[in-house]
């Protein structure tokens, strides 16, 4: 009976060790060796520092936005970046109401015609001074699509896609953020 009491005894702190003392090292070595995804869930490129455009947006609603700048010339790259703004506001159903898909042209933009504003009749264009354009994205590529919040502050940036299936995937991307974005806001 002693040999067993004995026993019992000698294998208590393996069985402590193993409670207690592995769980810490493995998280550790899981820190340590990036053996996870660490709880990063938004899809685009999140701005180290964020871009103020509340001069620009001072006069409007404060709303959030997509916002892209319109180039020299409209490419494919354009086009899909202007249906993609389109349709993720149209996806947004009630919650449309709460963003507002909009567009930055100034004097060296490609101008959209009456034919462009046909088809996408829910994208706003705001004309601006292309230094203020230049101001705003100083250290940022301004080619991208861009979320910006009620306060004016872009904080989240997806490149512009040429194939118009990449540009569609995009949009989901973009519009499972902004809905994630705009649960979370009670604002907007």
């Amino acid at each position: 009976m002693s040999e067993v009491v004995s026993n019992k005894k000698s294998k208590t702190p393996i069985i402590m060790f193993i409670v207690f003392v592995l769980p810490v090292v493995l998280a550790y070595l899981a820190l340590t060796f990036d053996w996870f995804n660490k709880g990063s869930t938004n899809k685009g490129e999140l701005l180290a520092t964020p871009l103020d455009m509340s001069s620009l947006v001072a006069q409007r609603e404060p709303l959030w936005r997509l916002l892209f700048v319109m180039p020299q010339e409209c490419a494919d790259e354009c086009e899909n970046a202007l249906y993609s703004i389109n349709q993720i506001w149209v996806a947004l159903g009630k919650e449309s109401d709460r963003v507002e898909p909009l567009v930055l042209a100034h004097q060296k933009s490609h101008i959209m015609d009456s034919t462009d504003t046909q088809r996408y009749p829910n994208i706003k264009v705001l004309k601006v001074d292309e230094r203020n354009v230049n101001n705003l994205f100083k250290d940022e590529s301004a080619d991208g699509i861009f979320i910006a919040d009620t306060l004016g502050n872009v904080i989240l940036k997806y490149p512009v896609k040429q194939q118009q299936d990449d540009a569609i995937q995009q949009s989901r991307d973009i519009l499972a953020d902004l809905r994630k974005l705009l649960k979370l806001s009670r604002i907007g």
